[in-house]
């Protein structure tokens, strides 16, 4: 058994045999959100519909991120099914680092490190890769700086009267 880094895609294929056969949850650690109404986790659950989806994402809205200078992800239809950006426009959301996947997700997974991003673009083709829209702030911590900026941002949606604790996102 190897110790080498296995990227998402490559790490999840391996504990496959461990997962068992149902959908599981897959958490990045370098994403984080302030709640806004209700749990984002349990929408994300309540959306999830077997036979539909191969995999469930929760997206953020590139205009609710902090630690985020990308163009954009995905474009999401009002069934919720995820495309990806085309050319060099802004697309409107941001994988939060969040998502539901089932384990045929993984068939035919390349061996070793990879990302993701091959199998959502699969199941893009197939049209099984859905979203459900963060409600909150999103923010992605995976630099110092960015890190930085989220602790504030927590920090002062604690505050009362604060600009995030009065509703003027």
């Amino acid at each position: 058994m190897s110790d080498a880094l296995l990227d998402t895609g490559g790490g999840v294929a391996r504990a496959l045999p461990k997962l068992g056969s149902k959908p599981f949850l897959i958490h990045n650690s370098d994403s984080v959100w302030i709640e806004g109404l209700g749990s984002n986790l349990e929408r994300l659950m309540d959306a999830w519909n077997e036979d539909t989806m191969d995999s469930l994402m929760l997206v953020a809205p590139i205009a609710a991120s902090i630690g985020y200078d990308g163009r954009g992800d995905f474009e999401m239809d009002a069934a919720g099914r995820l495309t990806r950006q085309s050319g060099a426009r802004l697309t409107p959301f941001v994988f939060a680092g969040v998502s539901i996947a089932h384990p045929r997700l993984f068939e035919d997974a390349p061996k070793g490190a990879f990302s993701l991003n091959k199998l959502w673009d699969r199941a893009i083709a197939r049209r099984r890769l859905y979203g459900v829209r963060l409600d909150g702030i999103w923010m992605h911590v995976g630099t110092p700086e960015a890190l930085t900026e989220a602790e504030t941002a927590i920090t002062d949606s604690m505050t009362p009267g604060s600009a995030l604790t009065s509703g003027s996102r």
